[in-house]
């Protein structure tokens, strides 16, 4: 499939479309964020929110314009619009700090679902699933293990469907990855 034909098919919601964009410009524009923040995960959430856009947005795509160009605009907005949210929230936060929080650190023993699954000789896919970063395990785990919608999930996570969506895309094709490797 060439770039234009999956644009074209893209902007019909065909699924392997999305699926054959993500993989072709997900490094790209995960890189390039990489080296604008330097943190691993920021760059990971605003990628996931690059595509999760640009997907929504697809049918606005002009193609006189390189496709990874469009997908580079979209991530440098996305990023100046959470540098500005975190200026405003700092500025709230500093006059609500309460110095008697106490802040909880997440317990990552297994939980009743792991055993379970351990019990039902899911132990070797539960491994592979740990392999890959928290935030796509809690996909995983709320799609496949909890059932739940994607807008079950995106009312859970706080989080636009889009960007589900996506780190679902992201969270399989790591987890494949990880299950190739052994």
């Amino acid at each position: 499939m060439e770039i234009d034909e999956a644009i074209t098919r893209a902007k019909k919601n065909d699924q392997k479309a999305f699926n054959y964009l993500l993989n072709n410009y997900w490094d790209k524009v995960y890189g390039f964020q990489l080296k604008r923040i330097q943190n691993e995960n920021d760059a990971e959430d605003i990628t996931i929110q690059t595509f999760s856009k640009a997907f929504d947005k697809i049918e606005s795509y002009n193609n006189k314009y390189a496709f990874n160009t469009w997908l580079i605009t979209i991530s440098k907005n996305i990023h100046i619009d959470i540098i500005r949210k975190e200026k405003n929230s700092i500025k709230q936060a500093i006059s609500q700090i309460n110095e008697n929080d106490v802040y909880q650190v997440a317990d990552e023993s297994p939980s009743a679902e792991d055993k379970l699954i351990t019990e039902q000789n899911l132990a070797k896919l539960l491994k592979d699933i740990k392999k890959i970063k928290p935030h796509y395990q809690e996909v995983i785990n709320l799609r496949y293990f909890q059932e739940l919608s994607y807008k079950e999930i995106s009312e859970e996570l706080k989080e636009p469907i889009n960007n589900i969506k996506v780190k679902l895309l992201r969270a399989k094709k790591l987890l494949a990855e990880v299950i190739r490797k052994k």
